[in-house]
């Protein structure tokens, strides 16, 4: 196999693997013998030596890894903690909602007024920061009382919750008896 290539080959198997990989399987795979693989991969550990790189290469008995520069760990945390893209489901708008217009609200309210678990959503606005924690209600057990951010208030365009449209207690109703039905079917009632 040409350098180049074979170079280019195993930056790919170790970037894809993760993992160290034995010298051994390599030189199988780039169809090398052992003694080239190790050539090869002492190349591109002095590519990833140049100043600027943010990868290197590891070595363990007779087995090489691809890894991170230390120095480049506080950027992976950051990229790693930060939510991917806010993805707004049916279900994470519903609790937001009752989240917004009831709060200071607490998880068993919420779970009340939907009829179902509420932790993943609940967990969900948390890291996309829409809503908070804001203090432990005065109650037995001391639960947690969520409410919206400022983020919130950016995400939906408005600059305070009295903003935010009126609930149509017509509308309100018609829910309550809809959701009191599926309760009663669900039920056999």
């Amino acid at each position: 196999m040409e350098l180049t290539n074979a170079l280019a080959a195993m930056e790919a198997i170790l970037f894809t693997m993760g993992d160290s990989v034995e010298i051994s399987r390599l030189a199988e795979v780039l169809e090398l013998t052992k003694e080239d693989t190790r050539k090869v991969a002492g190349l591109l550990e002095e590519r990833y030596e140049q100043e600027g790189s943010g990868l290197k290469l590891n070595w363990y008995d007779d087995a090489v890894q691809l890894s991170t520069r230390p120095e480049q760990y506080e950027n992976l945390i950051r990229i790693a903690i930060t939510p991917k893209k806010l993805a707004l489901t049916e279900t994470l708008l519903e609790t937001l909602s009752i989240i917004a217009y009831r709060q200071p609200v607490t998880k068993l309210e919420i779970e009340d007024i939907r009829g179902v678990n509420s932790d993943f959503a609940v967990n969900r606005l948390l890291q996309y920061d829409l809503v908070q924690e804001l203090g432990r209600k005065d109650a037995p057990g001391r639960p947690i009382l969520f409410g919206t951010t400022e983020q919130f208030l950016r995400c939906f365009g408005v600059r305070s919750l009295d903003e935010l449209p009126a609930l149509d207690t017509v509308q309100m109703e018609e829910f309550r008896e809809e959701a009191e039905e599926e309760v009663r079917t669900r039920l056999n009632v």
